[in-house]
């Protein structure tokens, strides 16, 4: 571990939170810390040199380490202590991004210059992550500077009533190379009584939003291998097994033509009524420019669209490759393969899952089809009756005159066991963001009128976490993986 120097003076609270925002912002998107790319450590290093320097005006103590999983991806732990006594909470952003693709990008837009056109703010990371915490990091700013200047003193010295501890990670886009190793070792450094982060869209770009984990995820490869090289449909066609065939019998043996998941392994258990009823009360979800049209009749039968994307499994194909498909020749293929992937809620054994469908295949008569899991994440999903949930929710009204939707856990896939399981917390994200913001792809923005209301939210809870500790703390921390579901 070493410490980092810090650069700034802690900004005064009469400063435009917005332009503070994106001056940050702009040298941050330029920094072109793009977590697949080899040698990605220079870039990795300076953004967490400036994330440092923001916070170390504001009484942090920062330390880079090390990850143990990859030398080109350090992270940063930032620590502001009141008390021993007092409550911690554990805040937490990513500083890389996909790559960039510049080429793909509108006339005039540069993914690594911070370009405001209208309400959009465009830029690589602008949405995805660097953005929505940079929002969280300025709105700390003013609650510091607020209390400083009630207490007479320097943000560095005021007292909000809790601890802050920060872990900032350079490998989320691959997966979070290291982190679950990571917070496993330095376990006594990131102990806390609360998780609050901030990734991933809104539910709407009009209804701030908290979701409390996420679903899981896995791939899961299937392959067929015949024979080597191709042989004509017409001399061999009825005299060699085609493993494109039979590849397509081994998927539907596992999903049917309208989406419904076939093996029960697969499927989740019945959901929690606090979940059941915290998705019925989401607000109806408007689409955005460019959105596809939903198909209201696709997946499991019964179930609305937003209770199948939040709070039901799905098993999505997402490549099939045999023969040439760019230029096809009348052959039969030596060798095909598929990826899938299930995306599922807390209640699902991923162990379970290639067992499963090994054992699915071959009741179908199906063999001679390899099932591998690949890469995947744990779902985890806290219960919306928590305590803290109540607590961000009451301030997200007081803060914007609006109830917030209230996700029981995101459709997607980020590594909140890491935070829930591993780690033992309570997890409330707040997303700054909204569905049609372009993360991962060209063209990526945050909206203006989001980064404003984000501000205020963030700025409202940390005054808020220090008038009532009471109300986000008073719960235990989460004793176990069972536990986070009521």
């Amino acid at each position: 571990m070493t410490a980092t120097p810090g650069r700034e003076q802690a900004p005064s609270a009469a400063a435009d939170p917005r332009e503070r925002i994106l001056a940050l912002l702009q040298r941050r998107i330029s920094l072109r810390t793009e977590s697949q790319a080899p040698h990605c450590r220079q870039a990795n290093d300076a953004y967490l040199r400036d994330i440092a320097s923001q916070l170390q005006p504001l009484g942090f103590t920062t330390e880079t380490c090390a990850n143990p999983a990859s030398a080109d991806h350090p992270l940063l732990i930032a620590t502001r202590r009141e008390s021993a006594a007092s409550p911690t909470v554990l805040l937490y952003g990513h500083g890389d991004v996909q790559f960039a693709h510049s080429e793909q990008w509108a006339a005039g837009l540069n993914p690594w210059q911070l370009t405001v056109v209208g309400e959009r703010v465009y830029g690589r990371g602008t949405a995805d992550n660097k953005g929505q915490h940079t929002i969280n990091f300025v709105a700390l700013e003013a609650a510091l500077a607020s209390r400083a200047a009630e207490q007479q003193t320097t943000p560095a010295a005021a007292r909000l009533g809790f601890n802050i501890t920060v872990l900032m990670e350079t490998a989320e886009e691959v997966g979070s190379l290291g982190l679950d190793a990571f917070a496993s070792t330095h376990a006594g450094k990131l102990r806390a009584d609360l998780f609050l982060g901030s990734d991933g869209p809104r539910f709407t770009a009009a209804a701030p939003t908290i979701f409390l984990g996420s679903r899981g995820s896995l791939n899961i490869r299937l392959t067929c291998t015949e024979r080597a090289g191709a042989h004509h449909s017409g001399n061999w066609g009825g005299k060699l097994r085609n493993p494109a065939t039979v590849l397509a019998a081994a998927i539907a043996a596992l999903v049917d033509g309208n989406g419904r998941i076939l093996i029960d392994a697969l499927r989740p258990p019945a959901l929690p009524e606090a979940v059941r009823e915290a998705i019925a009360a989401l607000p109806a979800g408007a689409a955005s420019p460019g959105d596809p049209a939903v198909d209201t009749d696709w997946g499991e039968p019964g179930l609305s669209p937003t209770e199948r994307a939040l709070g039901f499994n799905t098993l999505e194909v997402l490549t099939l490759d045999a023969g040439t498909p760019a230029a096809p020749v009348n052959a039969i293929p030596g060798e095909a393969s598929a990826l899938l992937q299930l995306r599922f809620v807390l209640g699902t054994d991923p162990e379970a899952v290639v067992p499963a469908i090994r054992t699915a295949l071959t009741r179908a008569g199906i063999r001679n089809v390899e099932v591998r899991a690949e890469e995947g994440m744990a779902a985890t999903r806290l219960s919306p009756d928590h305590p803290a949930v109540t607590a961000a929710a009451c301030a997200i009204t007081s803060a914007t005159g609006r109830d917030p939707a209230v996700l029981p856990n995101l459709g997607g896939t980020i590594p909140n066991a890491v935070f829930s399981q591993t780690l033992n917390l309570p997890t409330v994200w707040i997303p700054h963001s909204y569905p049609a913001c372009n993360q991962h792809a060209p063209d990526e923005h945050l909206l203006l009128p989001i980064l404003a209301e984000g501000y205020e939210i963030m700025r409202t809870i940390f005054l808020d976490m220090g008038e009532h500790p009471g109300h986000w703390f008073a719960a235990p921390a989460v004793p176990s993986r069972t536990t986070q579901e009521a």
